[in-house]
């Protein structure tokens, strides 16, 4: 009797580890455009993938091109390969979400924008939908429209969507990983009801518009940059927003300032942003080689590299700290990770498999 027992429950923790891992998200959004690439990358190892973008024609979800056509079904078609993969279709992204803010107010639009995202699933053989409207009732993309009205219009169009979709489709949204978001576009309590998940934009925290360097992406927080993956977190759970519902975000590129003293390595220092470049092509463009050295902050577990001559800083994610945010995702029973965007990640030995690894 004693063997059984000790077996019954090596048994229940092995189903409890493996359930754990299945609840653990990996999603990708995906903003390629050559079809044949998309088969490089190890699909195996994402359990979403979000193709980017789709956007608004009068009231109803619109894929823009024949190419993005060819995309997604290429995309519907990788679950032959991986059938557990969910394949969703996004609105928006970072300025194409320009007429979201009048479309959404009008309780008729939003009826409309969801029978479209039906018909759109239903025709492509796609799962569900991603909102990507930055920003509901805060500014955004410049010149685009918002209102204080636009956080409970969000709240409506979540349960329309819910309601015309059905219980099966996964729903998401791409939310701000910064406290202005956080704290005024959405209605938690009641979007998190209807949602699958939140995709936590926890990058570009220190964006294309600031004079200062800074971790973009940062785990934790310091004495000199609150925002970051931590913060965001904690202020989703003390908002009591489901952990299993929250995923945090990271980069697959890297910002680049320009003008930067050799002071503190180019960290925290005036600057003029110059690009952003996919981690694909850092080690190329930055390398050692060429005189920039890598710097890591122990303190909020990111990377960033420094060029004393050149006076160029460079903020982005690495292997490390994929893996540690990875790691914190599991620990804290978080929903999983997600990324921006696959293409700019290199095939093999690059930041998807330190994700893939740390979440095993």
């Amino acid at each position: 009797m004693k063997n059984v027992l000790i077996i019954a429950v090596f048994l229940l923790k092995v189903f409890h580890a493996t359930c754990q891992q299945h609840d653990f998200s990996v999603i990708a959004y995906y903003a390629g455009k050559d079809t044949q690439e998309v088969e490089k990358f190890a699909i195996s190892k994402l359990t979403h993938v979000i193709f980017s973008f789709c956007h608004l024609k009068g009231n109803r979800l619109n894929v823009d091109q024949e190419r993005d056509s060819v995309m997604i079904h290429k995309l519907a078609g990788l679950k032959t390969k991986n059938p557990n993969l969910k394949v969703m279709l996004s609105l928006g992204g970072w300025g194409g979400c320009e007429t979201c803010s009048d479309v959404f107010s009008e309780k008729h639009n939003r009826k409309a924008f969801a029978v479209s995202v039906k018909k759109l699933g239903n025709f492509f053989g796609t799962d569900g939908i991603d909102l990507d409207w930055e920003y509901p009732a805060i500014e955004g993309y410049p010149q685009h429209h918002y209102q204080p009205g636009d956080r409970e219009n969000f709240t409506k169009l979540v349960k329309q969507l819910r309601k015309t979709l059905g219980k099966s489709a996964v729903i998401s949204f791409a939310a701000g990983g910064f406290s202005k978001y956080i704290q005024k576009s959405v209605d938690w309590s009641r979007v998190m009801k209807e949602v699958n998940f939140v995709n936590l934009m926890t990058y570009d925290l220190v964006n294309g518009y600031a004079t200062t360097t800074g971790h973009h992406t940062p785990l934790y927080s310091n004495a000199k940059q609150v925002e970051s993956v931590d913060h965001a977190v904690r202020q989703l759970l003390a908002l009591k927003v489901p952990q299993r519902k929250i995923v945090i975000g990271a980069a697959m590129y890297g910002r680049v300032w320009k003008d930067v003293p050799d002071v503190e390595h180019g960290l925290y220092q005036k600057g003029i942003f110059l690009e952003g470049v996919a981690y694909k092509n850092l080690s190329i463009k930055f390398s050692s080689d060429s005189g920039f050295v890598e710097h890591w902050d122990e303190t909020s577990k990111a990377p960033f590299l420094y060029h004393p001559e050149r006076k160029l800083f460079v903020t982005y994610d690495n292997p490390r700290s994929m893996e540690l945010k990875t790691k914190y995702a599991r620990e804290r029973g978080l929903g999983g990770m997600m990324f921006w965007q696959l293409t700019e990640d290199i095939y093999q030995n690059g930041l998807l498999d330190a994700i893939d690894k740390a979440s095993k």
